[in-house]
């Protein structure tokens, strides 16, 4: 991925898409893809408009003051993006028999090293997009759903990002995002599986807390 993709998977994380501040504009002209109420894919529209209206209003501040940005995106991350889960998914093999205290290392170190990396490429993002939702569908075993959308581009070819969610309580919230394809959970978990092999789970989220090694999302 781009950097560019790579800040619109944060932003997607965030938001569970990333639509543009004129949502209701794309909705009249997407009609027939006007999702329905308390489903996924109106979490998706209702979070994108708040995230990007707030990054587009603030981002003189947020450029000034890059403590604010990361306090936002914390705070936006954290009630959107299911980090244990999506730990446990990238983990794979890993997380047999690992205990709910290394997953969470894993999962919170993970995320902190992802945010530092690429948290303030959302200052470039482009909040002009424009996002048609194609579609929501279940996915197999009860796992979630897939809403699956199109990033729309003056002068470009559509992007294709999906996003993979779950029910947590009464919550939807993002388990994994496909930009063009790709998976940020199979994406790491190529990165990470010869450092678990070789060193363990407590030992990885150590390097990755401490900058040691990075989350690579490119």
């Amino acid at each position: 991925m781009t950097r560019t993709l790579v800040s619109l998977a944060i932003s997607a994380v965030l938001a569970a898409a990333a639509l543009p501040t004129h949502a209701q504009q794309t909705a009249r002209e997407a009609a027939s893809a006007q999702p329905a109420a308390n489903s996924a894919s109106k979490l998706v529209l209702d979070n994108s408009t708040r995230i990007l209206t707030t990054l587009e209003s603030r981002r003189a501040e947020f450029t000034r003051d890059r403590a604010a940005l990361n306090q936002f995106i914390n705070s936006e991350f954290n009630q959107m993006f299911d980090r244990d889960y999506a730990a446990r998914l990238v983990l794979g093999r890993h997380a047999r028999g690992a205990s709910d205290t290394d997953i969470k290392l894993f999962a919170d170190a993970l995320t902190e090293n992802l945010l530092a990396r690429y948290g303030s490429s959302l200052l470039d993002f482009n909040t002009r997009l424009r996002v048609r939702i194609k579609s929501e569908t279940a996915l197999p075993g009860n796992r979630g759903v897939r809403v699956s959308s199109e990033m729309l581009r003056a002068g470009g070819e559509p992007i294709p990002v999906d996003y993979l969610l779950r029910r947590v309580g009464n919550q939807w919230q993002v388990f994994d995002v496909m930009v063009e394809g790709v998976s940020f959970v199979q994406t790491f978990r190529n990165q990470f599986d010869n450092p678990l092999t070789q060193r363990g789970i407590r030992a990885v989220a150590a390097e990755l807390k401490s900058g040691k090694i990075q989350a690579n999302a490119n």
